[in-house]
């Protein structure tokens, strides 16, 4: 697509204020959880300021009410200046701000979504150790109660693989209200806060050294009724509402990412005397290629969802591309370093960003499973777009 005149003067107009504001070293700065936490809110916190952190939310919002080309030109000016992700807000921003525009009853999108460009923080609790792939498996129980003169959901259970849990104000909830017909029925979606009485949260340590995700542990947690996000027993279709949001631009701004990490690449090619290596500059070769693809199919996948053509399927071929050349970009850097780069060093979050090549790339892999595994993705594109049959569900032997 080309800029039409509007959109190269909000082009210069991100570009200026990026030249002038856009944080610097930012990675150094970000490897205890606290350093990463401050770095994280005060970026946010100037975007708001400046009305680039929500391009996609409602137009009475600073910044918002923006089409899909003028987000586009925003996330692309973010990715190319090499700004920091907004890693800790972005569940808030997209998650919890699609659940509460689409769903939530005007009292609850009153109180919490300008609380979210305060910088309140969200997590989801969706997950459980038995129901990840399958998500209507949760087993999180939630019972219809009187408590001093209050009617609440008193709720006990246990989330896992909640992102950032450890630093969130509250809580995208599934609880199983019901078993009876079938278990998507019986889920119903609750908001809640993260300090109520009862509420445990443990992080996970992972073996590249990331806490990424934790563990939330509930035990007679009260939810006021008030608190619930559409009908009861209704909450599977609140769900789909949150899991779509991270499809589109998310993808689009990601793929433009690592377009500007291939610099760090080729420094990284320079440094350790690979210039002449005829293999590395194949591989390095292949790998610009790759992400070239992988920026224009998702171009192509936000002109067509602009024109309003978008087919199912279309993000997942976006989600497994970039995976893919995510890997690559990780495994050249890995490589090329040597055993330099085999070392860990003391990270917070994991991401293409860190530059620390050896927890990039066990974090590439965790992109083949988040937001979809491969798997589903290919399912998704044979099924819905090729119209092949359907996966069996299992075998009769």
């Amino acid at each position: 697509m080309t800029d039409t005149p509007d959109l190269e003067a909000l082009r210069s107009e991100v570009r200026a204020f990026l030249q002038a504001e856009a944080p610097t070293g930012w990675r150094d700065a970000s490897r205890t959880q606290d350093d990463f936490v401050a770095t994280q809110r005060g970026w946010f916190a100037k975007l708001v300021k400046a009305g680039y952190a929500i391009p996609h939310w409602p137009a009475q919002f600073n910044g918002g009410g923006r089409g899909l080309a003028e987000q586009k030109v925003i996330y692309e000016e973010l990715a190319k200046a090499d700004c920091p992700r907004l890693l800790l807000s972005f569940v808030s921003t997209y998650h919890a701000f699609a659940t509460l525009h689409e769903c939530a009853s005007t009292e609850q999108q009153a109180e919490y979504l300008p609380r979210i460009l305060e910088g309140e923080t969200w997590c989801q609790g969706f997950s459980e150790p038995g129901a990840g792939s399958d998500l209507a498996a949760i087993k999180t129980r939630a019972t219809r109660e009187m408590r001093d003169g209050r009617e609440v959901y008193v709720v006990n259970g246990q989330k896992v693989w909640s992102t950032m849990a450890q630093f969130a104000q509250k809580c995208l909830l599934l609880v199983r209200t019901s078993s009876d017909g079938v278990k998507q029925a019986g889920i119903t979606y609750l908001l809640m806060d993260m300090d109520a009485p009862g509420v445990s949260v443990r992080p996970i340590h992972q073996i590249q050294g990331d806490e990424e995700f934790a563990e939330i542990f509930l035990d007679n947690v009260e939810i006021p009724v008030s608190r619930r996000v559409g009908e009861e027993g209704k909450g599977w279709a609140v769900a789909q509402a949150t899991l779509a949001s991270e499809r589109g631009l998310t993808l689009m701004e990601l793929s433009y990412r690592m377009r500007g990490a291939l610099a760090r690449a080729a420094t990284l090619i320079r440094e350790h005397g690979h210039e002449e290596d005829r293999g590395v500059l194949r591989d390095f070769g292949e790998l610009v290629t790759q992400v070239d693809a992988v920026c224009a199919i998702a171009d192509q996948f936000l002109d067509n969802r602009i024109k309003g053509i978008e087919r199912m399927g279309d993000a997942s071929i976006v989600k497994n591309s970039y995976s893919r050349a995510l890997r690559a970009y990780a495994k050249l850097g890995l490589r090329v370093g040597g055993m330099a780069e085999q070392y860990i060093a003391p990270i917070t979050f994991g991401d293409l960003n860190t530059g620390n090549w050896m927890a990039d790339f066990m974090n590439s892999y965790a992109w083949t499973i988040a937001g979809g595994s491969e798997e589903v993705q290919r399912n998704i594109i044979s099924e819905r777009m090729l119209d092949m049959p359907r996966e069996p569900k299992g075998w009769v032997i």
